[in-house]
């Protein structure tokens, strides 16, 4: 599912970067669940979470009530009239059920510009195209725990020394794209707590963010990895065409201890490539 700041270009990359055991895999800031639909599921103990509430009202009706979510989504228009009303209808307080606020943020997330939720596509789209996505989704999400909890009590609670937390926040300088219908915005004071809360865990943490000064600043501190790299700037690439944005994953292991304890590979024909 298409989202502000998802991990949908990168999410092989992070799944390759896990640490090499874990019991407990927590992803803190879900959004669209980029990386936990793309890691295997395993024996370990999975955590969705988001601070959005309508969002994780939408996981939670997909993981409970697949059939009822795409019966409400069945006969929705797509057009600006039928976006605006649901947009209005979402943006107070609604006695709406929560199978409609789902049916409403899921039609929202796929009728709206660039997937913000604040304006209105335009682009043709059949939404019950999307219906055995919702029945996959809701197959993975199965033992998976939701949660709609502040990411520092989120952190406290869930950490052990066998958890994993993967942590996606909304990037430095760019919080105004994530206040969306549902969320309140995140500060420069809530990059600082979040950097507090994962100092002090006692499991392992890998961190997205995007490469700036301000950030590398914040966890330059004993025990933490940290490796440059660029992606194509979605946002820019409709006006210069190649655009590159720098960001930075940040951990409290070592980000590659998964390639340094796969088994190397047998060569049948030695060391010099012809069988002795």
């Amino acid at each position: 599912m298409s989202w502000i700041g998802g991990k949908k270009s990168l999410r092989e990359l992070i799944v390759t970067l896990f640490p090499l055991y874990y019991e407990r895999y927590i992803e803190v800031f879900g959004g669209g669940g980029w990386v936990l639909f793309h890691k295997l599921p395993g024996n370990d103990f999975e955590v969705y979470n988001d601070f959005n509430g309508l969002l994780v009202n939408l996981y939670r009706c997909v993981r409970e009530k697949p059939q009822e979510l795409m019966a409400a989504l069945a006969y929705c228009l797509n057009s600006r009239a039928d976006f605006e009303l649901v947009k209005n209808a979402l943006a107070r307080d609604s006695p709406a059920s929560d199978v409609q606020k789902a049916a409403w943020v899921y039609q929202l997330i796929r009728y709206s510009y660039a997937s913000g939720l604040t304006s209105y596509g335009s682009q043709p789209h059949d939404i019950r195209s999307n219906f055995p996505l919702i029945e996959q989704a809701h197959r993975r999400l199965a033992k998976v725990v939701i949660e709609n909890k502040d990411f520092e009590k989120l952190i406290g609670q869930y950490d052990r020394p066998v958890s994993f937390f993967y942590c996606d926040p909304p990037y430095f300088e760019t919080e105004s794209y994530y206040k969306n219908v549902g969320e309140d915005g995140f500060t420069e004071k809530d990059h600082i707590r979040l950097r507090d809360a994962l100092l002090r865990i006692d499991g392992k943490f890998l961190l997205s963010y995007n490469d700036c000064e301000f950030i590398r600043s914040l966890y330059d501190a004993p025990g933490i990895q940290t490796e440059a790299f660029t992606r194509i700037n979605n946002i820019k690439q409709r006006y210069d065409n190649g655009a590159q944005f720098p960001e930075i994953l940040i951990a409290n292991y070592d980000l590659h201890e998964r390639e340094k304890n796969a088994p190397s590979q047998l060569n049948l024909f030695g060391e010099g490539g012809f069988m002795e």
